[in-house]
């Protein structure tokens, strides 16, 4: 009988081998919209995003992307975020988390977390690729075989919101969002409107914290007839109290996006028995791997969860597939507003073909950046994210009625 042992690896030698951050460059980047988009909070042109390449010693890069609907965004990114990234190990996502929570923004979390993704995700992207594995290898594998993705509503005229739903329909599209939180009135109307043309197929209806509670009982009640698969963010983003109540006391499920950036506030959420579903987003949750776990505490009570889109370019969206790919209880269709996008930054973005995103195969994200793109796209500053030019003197009140 053999009596040799098995020799230990030096832990020193193991981690020489890890790829760390050495140079860190950023574009700030506008993409515009086929069509301006409308929600109860004003008017979209584009969308506005942050992209970030980062080198490695080992000469191997990785992307990353964030939305940006304010200032602090790039601001975060250039002061904080690039600077604590030069040497660090690309593998250490969640130490990077916190470092960067740690160095001021613990009580800032949601000024930081859309600043920490872009970072996050870049790592995510090098470590992929010096494994030779897509993302959703590394986050325990293959859940499903592709992802589908709700076709997404932004008009408050029922005309045009009929003829949108068409088109949606015929390119196969099986599940539908639109956009109420205008006004009483519409909130029905587009509901009806939506009800009609889609048949069967699951409709949810995003209110975008425009209710206050008594609207927000008086509208679920009428919402009824019209089955809507949930009613997303009724109330404004604080009140967990609130939307507790409604979980207790409607038929119609309640969903929550704006409420539930953070881990902490997925946490709160699930204490809470405020939400029916939940939304998640790794730009809000500063990273792939909080939302990752922000999923987890879902699953283990039952609760199943999607994704929240603020249109994103190739880099956001391989990495969303890569999350609704591996997670179980993502089992509803992801938000996705790719249909209104005029262009994107990669030469082979992820494919959607019938509401459906097929799942990206190669190593880490999964696709490529053009350069020359980014310089085209490139923008000095943040336009039209809220607000409506178009109505000089109003401006969004959470909630508006």
């Amino acid at each position: 009988m053999s009596t040799a042992k098995l020799k230990r690896p030096e832990i020193d030698h193991v981690w020489e081998d890890i790829l760390r951050i050495t140079k860190v460059d950023h574009w700030l980047v506008r993409m515009p919209f086929t069509e301006d988009i409308l929600w109860g909070s004003g008017r979209r042109i584009g969308t506005t995003r942050l992209i970030c390449r980062i080198e490695t010693d080992a000469g191997i890069i990785g992307w990353g992307e964030t939305i940006s609907l304010i200032a602090n965004v790039p601001a975060v990114f250039a002061d904080i975020v690039a600077p604590l990234a030069i040497g660090y190990p690309v593998a250490d996502a969640e130490r990077f988390h916190r470092h960067v929570l740690g160095a001021g923004f613990y009580h800032h979390k949601r000024a930081a977390v859309m600043a920490i993704c872009a970072m996050e995700m870049a790592m995510w992207d090098a470590l992929g690729k010096q494994a030779n594995l897509p993302l959703h290898a590394m986050w325990g594998g293959r859940w499903r075989k592709d992802v589908e993705a709700a076709a997404y509503l932004f008009t408050n005229d029922p005309k045009g919101l009929s003829e949108r739903l068409k088109r949606f329909l015929d390119l196969g599209y099986t599940t539908f969002k639109v956009k109420i939180g205008f006004d009483e009135r519409t909130d029905i109307t587009l509901a009806e409107t939506s009800r009609k043309v889609i048949g069967d197929h699951p409709l949810r209806l995003d209110v975008n914290g425009a209710w206050n509670p008594a609207t927000a009982k008086r509208q679920l009640e009428k919402l009824k007839a019209f089955d809507p698969a949930y009613v997303e963010q009724p109330l404004e983003l604080d009140d967990l109290a609130g939307h507790a109540a409604l979980v207790a006391n409607s038929s119609v499920p309640i969903a929550l996006d704006e409420s539930a950036y953070t881990l902490s506030d997925v946490g709160n959420i699930i204490r809470a028995n405020a939400a029916d579903v939940v939304l998640l987003d790794p730009h809000e949750a500063g990273g792939l791997w909080q939302t990752i776990k922000a999923a987890a505490i879902c699953e283990a009570v039952g609760i199943p969860v999607t994704l929240h889109s603020g249109a994103e370019l190739a880099l956001s969206q391989s990495a969303y597939i890569h999350l609704a790919a591996s997670l179980p209880n993502m089992s509803i269709a992801i938000d996705t507003e790719r249909a209104y996008l005029g262009g994107d930054i990669s030469p082979n973005p992820p494919v959607l073909k019938g509401g459906r995103f097929k799942v990206p195969e190669g190593p880490g994200l999964g696709v490529e950046i053009d350069i020359e793109m980014l310089e085209k796209y490139r923008v000095p500053g943040i336009a039209g994210a809220y607000l409506d030019t178009e109505r000089k003197d109003w401006f969004p009140v959470k909630p508006a009625y």
